[in-house]
């Protein structure tokens, strides 16, 4: 199993998602001795930009025609990025809440990945089909206050509807989320750390990984 983990946490030392994250890897490697890990961290990579030649490249994309030779070069590093994406049997997303919703560099990737007819396609009434199926995605995050489902501040969470919303779109259903609740209350956050390190363990420990052999192998 080849497994994508996009890190979309700054901090490395001390980063509470990547605490649990570890924890989920660790524990999946133990059980999964086929498993490959690739890590992409989104804030020391230099992700292409949807913008300049890019931006009218996916314009005319949009539009139903080939790219142009002036900006199939630019092009590429897009293609290269949608390519490891697609290559993935899983993925794992390591990312904090950010003012209600993903961290800028998450929201960068997403918009580099999504192109029409390499992860979702039109058809002849012009509505969007998905061209990703059977994948798995877990995504570890946390957050300073609780936005669990009990808590008042739950309409709050832009995060994971979009998140839910966007790889759906794609074609990606099968989404669990590992939350840290509340980690900036001291008197409640290593409690909500353990919880979710507990629940790491367990979705490692689950069925629902996908367990067909890749044809490189």
């Amino acid at each position: 199993m080849k497994l994508l983990h996009v890190i979309a946490s700054p901090r490395l030392e001390g980063s509470t998602t990547l605490r649990i994250t570890d924890a989920l890897l660790n524990e999946l490697g133990s059980r999964r001795p086929d498993l490959e890990v690739e890590t992409l961290d989104l804030f020391r990579s230099d992700l292409p930009a949807i913008a300049g030649d890019n931006i009218e490249a996916k314009y005319t994309l949009l539009a139903g025609m080939p790219i142009g030779r002036d900006h199939a070069e630019s092009w590429i590093e897009i293609e290269n990025e949608i390519d490891r994406f697609r290559a993935a049997d899983a993925y794992v997303i390591t990312a904090p809440m950010w003012n209600f919703g993903v961290p800028y560099a998450l929201k960068y990737y997403i918009d580099c990945l999504v192109q029409p007819g390499y992860l979702f396609r039109f058809d002849e009434q012009g509505y969007p089909l998905p061209m990703l199926e059977g994948k798995r995605m877990v995504v570890v995050t946390s957050s300073g206050s609780d936005y669990s489902e009990q808590s008042p501040l739950r309409s709050l969470d832009f995060f994971e509807p979009y998140v839910r919303a966007i790889f759906g779109f794609v074609g990606i259903r099968d989404v669990t989320f590992i939350r840290a609740h509340a980690v900036d209350i001291a008197a409640n956050r290593e409690a909500s750390i353990e919880r979710a390190l507990d629940q790491a363990k367990e979705v490692a420990a689950d069925e629902e990984w996908p367990t067909f052999a890749r044809s490189d192998a």
